[in-house]
């Protein structure tokens, strides 16, 4: 794993909450906008929810479920997450800042973990050329196999996936609260 893989891996949280405060600030949402934005928030916490249930991390290689179709579905329900929100916040800074972060942050570490996963598990290469990194591909991975192929609420629980309903809750009803009292 390269040094800024690892750097990139440890500030992606801390920076996820500076982002979360700067974007607050910048946001000038409407119902409108709110609504549009829904539109991918339910997808991104359904796609990382449904992820969430099939990863054991560190124990087996995760191919079933939208690992079947994707090598990185936490990270495109983020993505999602991301881009809803910055359609509801209508502020063309946050947008430009949640493409940079994605290249700067996020692509440094999605290689970096596949590195790992490469040594770790020696079917990763073979899964890797079936299955695109980040755009689904439509037809599944042939033959998807693995540890408790179907979803799992107790790995979505040990996971702690609920955080993100919780977060994502938190946040639209702070921005409906600054919409009502700070509006324009």
């Amino acid at each position: 794993m390269s040094e800024w893989s690892q750097v990139a891996r440890r500030v992606r949280v801390p920076l996820g909450f500076a982002f979360a405060i700067l974007y607050f600030w910048l946001a000038h949402p409407t119902w409108r906008s709110l609504g549009i934005g829904m539109f991918l928030l339910i997808p991104g916490l359904w796609l990382r929810a449904l992820a969430s249930g099939h990863v054991r991390k560190n124990e087996a290689l995760a191919t079933t479920g939208p690992y079947a179709y994707i090598r990185n579905p936490l990270y495109l329900g983020s993505l999602l997450l991301g881009i809803g929100f910055a359609l509801m916040g209508r502020n063309w800074w946050v947008g430009l800042l949640l493409v940079a972060m994605f290249f700067v942050i996020y692509l440094p570490v999605i290689r970096g973990e596949e590195v790992f996963l490469t040594q770790k598990f020696p079917e990763f290469q073979a899964y890797a050329r079936q299955v695109p990194r980040l755009i689904p591909g439509l037809r599944p991975l042939p033959k998807a196999e693995g540890p408790g192929g179907s979803f799992s609420f107790d790995l979505y629980a040990k996971h702690r996936e609920y955080n993100a309903l919780v977060g994502v809750t938190a946040l639209v009803a702070l921005l409906i609260i600054k919409m009502k009292v700070w509006p324009g």
